[in-house]
């Protein structure tokens, strides 16, 4: 049964937002199996300010929601009281195509964004599996797809953003210039945060124009030494690859390596020929990405999900070691990601045995730079810290900022490192 402080706070969202703007949560609505009492949808800025105003009264506990596709990715939270839902938050504000840039709401998908700016032949070069995804969700998340290898990743690419801290105020970050660095370091912060620092209401963006032609070298090898020399060179190559992927379906199994390669017409088929003769006989010349091409190895929904990391030079290195220790836990580990910067996520089925998966990541973490469990059903993430140990230097900054961005800890509670 609701307290007084609780019925004070829905009916003062309902006065705030609309009746029909905020409703009673249900099971659908919840963030790794803890379920919020209300979910209050807004539209952009200026209605996030006054929801977490309210929320701030009444002491309630927030956590931002775009499409959800990766809500249940992190650590569970603490606690919920209202899930703040920005999906409403939809659409492109301006695209100055001259100066290659794109402000939006947080609650666009990326594919949205894409549809408008190609109309200039430009592009957002954020390729996400997740077709819902949505630009307040990359950042909160922090996740990039193949095309990072050349472009850069979230934090390279954002140039300005806007958030609504835990107290209501507004702030923003940067600008609609890519070479204003006035508050870019800020929006930085807030990337692969997890809603922990503040709820991202707008988002601008740097653009690269839009290739006419793609093409896809793929070569597979026996051994994870082949696989590493094939990514080596198509790394050091002069044919300026989008990304350099690698797929192996099971620990004991062949191993792909995938050059995306994109440009002018004509001169990009001959540019992957080239590289593809450099590599050898094995290698072929695609006209379409294999189809695992930019997909995570696990079910996003149902699946167990890992991200290892370690050196691009220490390739060979990072696929013997993710090998080795699948094979001692017995799990049917699937690799996939990105050869050219070391940056892997591994993928095993939902009902892999609890015990063996929490070895499976004590092996990883002993030997990699770091494997961060992405998303698990709950048996195994109460089994596992998500995202492992880190150093209490580095803790301790990320905590006082925790502190100075949210004193009461009441944005997405325990999501993040530590139980920030």
């Amino acid at each position: 049964m609701a307290t007084r402080t609780e019925d004070a706070a829905r009916e003062a969202l309902k006065a705030a937002l609309g009746a029909d703007c905020v409703r009673e949560a249900t099971a659908a609505d919840t963030v790794s199996d803890v379920r919020p009492q209300w979910v209050a949808t807004v539209d952009g800025t200026e209605r996030a300010s006054i929801a977490m105003k309210i929320a701030a009264e009444h002491g309630l506990r927030v956590v931002p929601k775009g499409s959800g596709s990766k809500l249940d990715w992190g650590t569970a939270p603490d606690a919920v009281d209202l899930l703040l839902d920005v999906s409403a938050a939809d659409g492109v504000v301006d695209h100055a195509a001259g100066d290659l840039v794109v402000h939006a709401l947080a609650g666009t998908p990326i594919v949205e964004v894409n549809e408008v700016v190609r109309s200039a032949g430009q592009q957002l070069a954020i390729d996400q599996p997740l077709p819902t995804a949505t630009l307040g969700g990359v950042i909160a998340t922090g996740t990039s797809g193949p095309c990072r290898h050349l472009f850069g990743g979230v934090r390279d690419l954002l140039i300005g953003i806007t958030v609504v801290r835990a107290d209501g105020t507004v702030t923003t970050a940067g600008g609609k210039v890519v070479k204003n660095v006035a508050g870019y370091d800020l929006g930085k912060l807030y990337t692969g945060s997890f809603g922990t620092l503040g709820v991202i209401t707008e988002a601008i963006f740097r653009l690269h124009p839009a290739a006419a032609e793609h093409r896809w070298i793929v070569i597979e090898a026996d051994d994870t030494a082949s696989a590493a020399a094939a990514a080596d060179i198509v790394r050091h190559s002069q044919a300026m690859p989008t990304a350099i992927e690698v797929d192996r379906a099971g620990p004991s199994g062949p191993i792909t390596i995938c050059a995306q390669l994109e440009g002018r017409p004509n001169a990009t088929h001959a540019r992957a020929v080239e590289l593809a003769a450099v590599l050898g006989d094995r290698a072929a010349v695609l006209e379409q990405a294999p189809a695992w091409w930019g997909q995570y190895p696990f079910d996003p929904a149902t699946g167990i999900g890992l991200r290892v990391g370690a050196e691009p030079a220490a390739l060979p290195r990072l696929l013997s070691v993710v090998q080795e220790a699948a094979s001692a836990s017995g799990l049917p580990v699937a690799l996939r990601g990105a050869a050219g910067l070391g940056v892997l996520h591994a993928g095993l089925p939902g009902d892999a045995d609890p015990t063996a998966v929490t070895e499976l990541v004590a092996a990883l973490r002993s030997r990699c730079d770091y494997a961060v469990l992405v998303r698990a059903p709950r048996g195994v993430r109460e089994s596992i810290d998500p995202w492992g140990s880190i150093s209490p230097g580095l803790l301790t900054l990320m905590r006082r900022t925790k502190d100075q961005f949210d004193p009461e800890h009441r944005l997405a509670p325990g999501r993040f490192v530590g139980g920030i």
